[in-house]
């Protein structure tokens, strides 16, 4: 179900705890949402439709993905950027690395462990900052 995207820096203050099997709905809900706004977001946090729940998903090209309690266990290419946010107005200055190594549970909740670099990276890399309570 398409949910309507929460707005404030209060979303963020309080990490985001462990999703388990029974939050399956929520990633449904966000990958609708995700697709609902496709014209302008490339990733959500669970935070960012009301749900304080480690669950991301990436949008790459014509696909669409769900991370479980997502970990970045590797990170390499310090740069600097500006990113912007459908729950936050304006944008912000940021630290981004140019590939990382992410260990999560896919949508299945089977266990996971995947590389991504450049845009993508940076879309993962701003999500489960969602999830870990810091504003971008």
């Amino acid at each position: 179900m398409i949910k309507n995207i929460v707005k404030g820096k209060q979303i963020f203050s309080k990490k985001a705890t462990p999703a388990t099997e029974a939050d399956r709905q929520v990633i449904t809900d966000l990958l609708d949402t995700l697709r609902a706004n496709r014209e302008i977001c490339v990733g959500m946090a669970a935070n960012m439709i009301g749900v304080n729940k480690a669950i991301i998903v990436v949008a790459v090209g014509p696909f669409q993905f769900a991370m479980v309690n997502p970990v970045i266990t590797k990170k390499s290419g310090e740069y600097q950027t500006e990113e912007s946010c459908l729950s936050l107005d304006g944008a912000r200055n940021c630290t981004r690395y140019k590939e990382i190594e992410v260990d999560y549970l896919d949508q299945n909740f089977k266990p996971q462990h995947g590389k991504y670099s450049g845009w993508t990276a940076q879309i993962i890399q701003h999500e489960i900052d969602h999830c870990n309570g810091i504003i971008i």
